[in-house]
């Protein structure tokens, strides 16, 4: 910070049956001619009259008050520890549009020179008042979150990525590598199968359930951290947000799963399918108003049949609709090339084929429905479980997609 703004102790008086309460907050000198509305026109906060009023509250000063040249005045902007991982977790929140709030007025402030130094440098964080006790700015945030013509890619840490860094794939794989531009201006939405209280198809042995959604997100999870690696803006649509890419065989099971915007996925299956579809167009529909000429959606699931069934992967496609068609002939087409490389026979019996799937019928752009294999079966487990064959197949698909 410069010599005029510093982080000051103020206590708060609570009751003794609560540890005392010690939040930090910014401090700046009043500068000639300064009065409460300049000061906190020049920290970029005085469109919210709350801020105004906890100015005059931490000043203790009324309405006609003026400022002092030279005197600091507490400023209602509490400062926080940055963790180093996120803005949701330092602050305890998991709003993404209002943790990418905090950050833009965090940059905004060291663009104009009110902070030194960024603050996943200096550790310090800066939350104005308005973000979380203004019914205004609260609405005001409900009404922006607009999308552009680079929007969130991948905002799996429902936070805007810093320097390649996207925490949805957890700390192992969050820094994503550039090695290409050839998917650049294009929009994916990634979708894996079920999740939250419907884990899709089981096998269980020895009491351990290993669920269908569990694989598909984490194949889903490798091929958007591949996309975006090619330039590619790519949406995961349903996310776990504690899970990230593992590298296990046997994926833990679990419910916490939830669809994009954070929102709880329904137990009820045509409420379940609506609700990510509904999303998918509504994103779609706001890029493409943006200006995105370009977007796919991926449909990643897990079969399952009778133990002895083997069968290999196998692609739907929406009926009458040659660009999902494309997609899907492209998928298909490098799967069976693979095949021939890296199967002891070089055979591939994966089928591609139209059907009147749900999701497929409900959403409005270019789909493919992707299906792994037979959970039950133990040839297609081997492709399912190891952990190198499940970043092979998101290998392929990437390849595939930027045919």
């Amino acid at each position: 910070m410069n010599s005029r703004i510093s982080a000051l102790l103020f206590f708060m008086s609570i009751s003794f049956s609560t540890l005392l309460a010690s939040p930090n907050y910014v401090v700046a000198e009043a500068q000639e001619g300064d009065g409460i509305l300049s000061i906190l026109k020049r920290f970029h906060i005085a469109s919210y009259k709350c801020n105004i009023d906890e100015f005059q509250r931490l000043n203790k000063l009324n309405s006609g008050s003026g400022l002092i040249k030279g005197k600091s005045y507490i400023l209602p902007i509490q400062t926080h520890t940055f963790n180093s991982k996120s803005i949701r977790t330092t602050l305890g929140i998991t709003d993404y549009d209002l943790a990418l709030s905090i950050q833009n007025y965090n940059e905004k402030a060291l663009d104009s020179g009110l902070r030194s130094e960024d603050f996943r440098k200096d550790k310090i964080l800066w939350v104005p008042h308005h973000f979380f006790n203004c019914l205004q700015a609260v609405l005001v945030k409900q009404e922006a979150s607009p999308v552009t013509n680079t929007p969130p890619m991948a905002e799996g840490s429902f936070e805007k990525p810093s320097k390649g860094v996207y925490e949805i794939f957890g700390p192992k794989y969050q820094n994503v590598p550039k090695l290409s531009e050839k998917l650049k201006g294009q929009v994916f939405y990634i979708v894996s199968g079920h999740g939250g209280p419907d884990p899709g198809a089981v096998y269980t042995k020895n009491k351990t359930h290993l669920c269908e959604d569990e694989y598909a997100y984490d194949v889903a999870l490798r091929l958007t951290r591949n996309l975006i690696s090619h330039g590619a803006t790519a949406y995961v649509i349903i996310r776990d947000n504690n899970d990230g890419i593992r590298d296990d065989s046997h994926l833990k099971k679990d419910t916490d799963e939830v669809a994009w915007g954070n929102k709880p996925i329904p137990l009820n299956q045509k409420e379940r399918l609506q609700q990510r579809s509904d999303i998918i167009n509504d994103l779609y529909a706001k890029n493409k108003r943006a200006g995105v000429k370009e977007q796919s959606v991926v449909f990643i699931h897990v079969d399952s049949r009778k133990s002895k069934k083997q069968i290999d992967l196998f692609f739907y496609y929406r009926e009458k609709d040659s660009a999902s068609k494309k997609l899907a002939q492209n998928l298909h087409r490098t799967v069976a090339d693979k095949y021939k490389i890296y199967r002891a026979n070089g055979n591939y019996s994966g089928t591609i084929s139209s059907r009147d799937l749900f999701v497929l019928r409900e959403t409005t752009l270019p789909a493919v429905f992707i299906e792994l294999g037979n959970i039950t079966n133990p040839l297609d487990q081997q492709r399912i479980f190891p952990s190198k064959n499940r970043q092979a197949l998101a290998n392929w698909f990437c390849e595939g997609l930027m045919k």
